[in-house]
């Protein structure tokens, strides 16, 4: 699945005409207004659906599919992940990186010393935060800043950081 993001979950039906509340995990939930084409994963299929409407209420994006009209059609995909391919993904700034290609990267400070690896990204209101696994299993994390970390390198898999004092206490 490294071929495909992640854009959100389906929460619950909304009404009675196939309508889904989604639980956006993209950082710009706008982004659906302009989705087409989702792909929906089930524990035995991915089921390609083209999106014919788009509402927000609340935390949620209300979307409908095409060929869905009835809400016995869509409840038991509730729980689903809704994914796009990297093709119709949004696409990146400079410096900016899909979470999916950051997990698994192995961290290393900026003395050649191998800190562990990058096993989650935490999105708060400041900035993202790092979570790091060491070899010895602790969590350490890595305020996502200019002063920490330094490079990020895709092809190489390796994150290289600037710990500042206390990040290890």
């Amino acid at each position: 699945m490294d071929d495909m993001l992640r854009v959100g979950v389906i929460a619950s039906t909304h009404g009675i005409r196939g309508e889904v509340k989604v639980f956006p995990t993209t950082d710009d939930p706008a982004r659906f207004k302009w989705l087409k084409d989702v792909i929906l994963v089930t524990k035995r299929e991915n089921i390609p659906l083209e999106v014919t409407g788009v509402k927000f209420f609340k935390q949620f994006a209300i979307l409908k599919f095409k060929g869905i009209d009835n809400i016995n059609d869509i409840e038991m995909y509730k729980g689903c992940d809704l994914m796009v391919t990297r093709e119709n993904a949004v696409p990146l700034e400079e410096d900016e990186y899909y979470i999916a290609d950051l997990i698994g990267l192995m961290v290393v400070t900026d003395d050649g010393k191998t800190l562990g690896k990058l096993k989650d990204v935490l999105q708060t209101g400041a900035n993202d935060v790092y979570v790091v696994e060491t070899a010895a299993g602790k969590e350490v994390l890595l305020p996502v800043i200019r002063e920490c970390v330094l490079d990020i390198d895709l092809k190489a898999g390796v994150v290289t950081v600037h710990v500042m004092p206390g990040l290890l206490d």
